[in-house]
C-alpha cells in the first residue's frame, strides 16, 4: 500500500482570506512533527508573513513556483504558490473584492490534483454570502468543484469524524425544498457512491450503511408521512438489490448514539441538518468534510470562516490536521486499490 509519505503533496487553498484559513494553515504546519503531511497553500506569501507576525508565530513562508517544491520545503518552511489578492486583507471583515483570488485558489489547486502534482485538494472554509457578492453563483464547494471536471449533479457530501460518518442526500437547499426534491433515485445514487468510496477510500470491505427516515419515528407506519413507505424504503430495497448492505429507514432520533453507531458504517440521511447535527456534535473539532464522486480527492475542515476570531489566534487547527490527514490516507487507500 502507498504510504501517505510516498505521495505528492496536499494542495491546501486560501479560503475566505478575511476568515481564518490562514490562521490554521500556519498552526498546522507548526505542527508538522505531530505527522501532519506535507502540502503547499495557494495563497498570498506576504499576507500570510503579515498574519504570521500579527498572531506572533515564528513560521518561515516561502514563496515556490512549483507544487514538486513543497515537500522539500515543507521541512523547514510553508510552501506557498502565490496567489495575488485584488485589495488587502482585515482579518474579520470580508471584501468581496477578493472573491476571484479566492475562486483561482480553488480553480488551481483542483488543476494540480488533476495533472498529478498534488495527491488531494483540501480546501479552507468559504464564505457563501461573499462570494455571491464577487460573482459566485454555486450554491457551495461541493457543486463548484464538481462542475469543474464535468461532474455535476454526481457529487456526494460525507462529514466524518471519530466513530461516525454521515451523507445527507440534499444538500444546500432549504428544508422545504429537500423534502420535494427527496427521491427514490436520488437515495439509490448517493448509497450506491457512498458504499463504493467505504470500500476504495476507506478500506472497508463491506460496508454497512444505515439509512435515516425523513419524519418523526421514520414516518410510524404511515401516521407521521408517507414518505418512508414511498420512497425510502423502496430505495433501500434497491440499495439491497444491488448487493449493498443497507439498512432502515430509522428513527432519526436514536440512530445516533454510541450504540446504535457501532452497527453501521455510515449514515445516508434525507437532508443537511439531519446529517450535521450529530456530526458536529459529536466530534465538533475534528469533524471532516469529504466529497465523494469525483475524480479526486477532496477534503475541508467542518467548519466555516469564523470572521469574530479570525486574527485573534482563538482559532483551532485541528479540523484542518484532521482533513490533511484524511485526505493523505483516502490518497494511499485509492493507490492501493488501484
Amino acid at each position: 500500500m502507498a504510504s501517505a509519505a510516498s505521495l505528492a503533496p496536499l494542495a491546501l487553498t486560501m479560503g475566505e482570506p478575511a476568515g481564518i484559513g490562514g490562521d490554521i494553515a500556519l498552526k498546522a504546519w507548526l505542527r508538522r512533527a505531530e505527522g501532519v503531511p506535507a502540502f503547499f497553500l495557494i495563497d498570498d506569501p506576504d499576507r500570510l508573513r503579515a498574519l504570521a507576525h500579527r498572531l506572533g508565530l515564528t513560521v518561515p513562508v516561502a514563496a515556490i513556483t512549483a507544487a514538486a517544491e513543497a515537500p522539500a520545503t515543507f521541512a523547514r518552511a510553508l510552501p506557498v504558490l502565490p496567489q495575488p489578492l485584488a485589495v488587502p486583507v482585515e482579518p474579520g471583515r470580508p471584501d468581496p473584492a477578493n472573491a476571484g483570488a479566492v475562486r483561482a485558489s480553488i480553480e488551481r489547486a483542483v488543476g494540480h490534483v488533476m495533472a498529478g502534482e498534488a495527491a488531494a485538494v483540501v480546501t479552507n472554509p468559504i464564505h457563501k454570502g461573499v462570494m455571491y457578492q464577487g460573482g459566485f453563483t454555486f450554491p457551495g464547494h461541493t457543486e463548484f468543484l464538481a462542475d469543474l471536471v464535468g461532474h455535476r449533479g454526481r457529487e456526494v457530501m460525507m462529514l466524518a469524524c471519530t466513530g461516525l460518518r454521515v451523507v445527507p442526500v440534499t444538500i444546500h437547499v432549504a428544508l422545504a425544498e429537500a423534502v420535494r426534491s427527496l427521491t427514490r433515485d436520488a437515495i439509490v445514487a448517493a448509497g450506491r457512491v457512498t458504499a463504493g468510496a467505504l470500500e476504495t477510500d476507506f478500506a472497508i470491505a463491506r460496508p454497512r450503511l444505515a439509512v435515516a427516515g425523513l419524519n418523526p419515528h421514520a414516518g410510524e407506519d404511515g401516521a407521521m408521512g408517507r414518505e418512508e413507505i414511498d420512497i425510502v424504503a423502496p430505495a433501500i430495497a434497491d440499495l439491497r438489490a444491488a448487493g449493498i448492505d443497507a439498512f432502515g429507514p430509522l428513527p432519526p432520533d436514536t440512530m445516533f448514539h454510541a450504540a446504535a453507531r457501532a452497527g453501521y458504517d455510515a449514515a445516508l440521511c434525507m437532508y443537511h441538518d439531519q446529517a450535521l447535527i450529530p456530526i458536529k456534535t459529536i466530534g465538533f473539532d475534528e469533524g471532516v468534510n469529504v466529497t465523494l464522486g469525483l475524480p479526486f480527492v477532496r477534503t475541508s475542515p467542518d467548519h466555516g470562516t469564523a470572521f469574530q476570531i479570525a486574527g485573534t489566534g482563538r482559532a483551532s487547527e485541528t479540523s484542518l490536521m484532521a482533513a490533511l490527514a484524511m485526505a493523505a490516507t483516502i490518497s494511499a487507500n485509492r493507490a492501493a486499490h488501484g
